[in-house]
């Protein structure tokens, strides 16, 4: 069976996509930005948004039965070489025990105030393995 996890973002229904997939004890986040849904605005600060990304797949593999921790793969497409200590720094406090498989790209991002997009692979149960 294939659960469907949705966060409400109005990206997910206009571009047809789901935040998280999980099928078996795998779950598949989305490139999730550093959007706040709270208030519905892009932070202008790169390590915020990197936060805010964090928070939105936390809130996703959570629903899907999973965590933070079992996290063992993460991609981080970042807009501007510049910014990638602001985002090490946000980040790796996170990840500095989980210690997933990593790969940081630079890239050219579809909204001029988008300056991170964070993608994750999780496996259910990693944490305690």
């Amino acid at each position: 069976m294939v659960q469907r996890v949705s966060t409400g973002s109005p990206f997910e229904a206009t571009f047809g996509y789901s935040r998280a997939v999980r099928h078996q004890d795998s779950v598949y986040v989305s490139g999730t930005t550093g959007y706040d849904y709270a208030t519905m605005t892009m932070p202008d600060d790169v390590g915020t948004q990197a936060s805010n990304a964090l928070a939105t797949i936390d809130k996703a593999l959570k629903e899907a039965g999973s965590s933070l921790a079992d996290i063992v793969r993460v991609v981080y497409y970042v807009g501007d070489r510049n910014d990638v200590d602001a985002v090490v720094k946000a980040v790796g406090p996170v990840f500095k025990d989980i210690r997933p498989a990593a790969s940081m790209l630079i890239v050219q991002m579809i909204e001029a105030g988008m300056k991170i997009e964070i993608e994750v692979t999780a496996r259910i149960g990693a944490a305690n393995s």
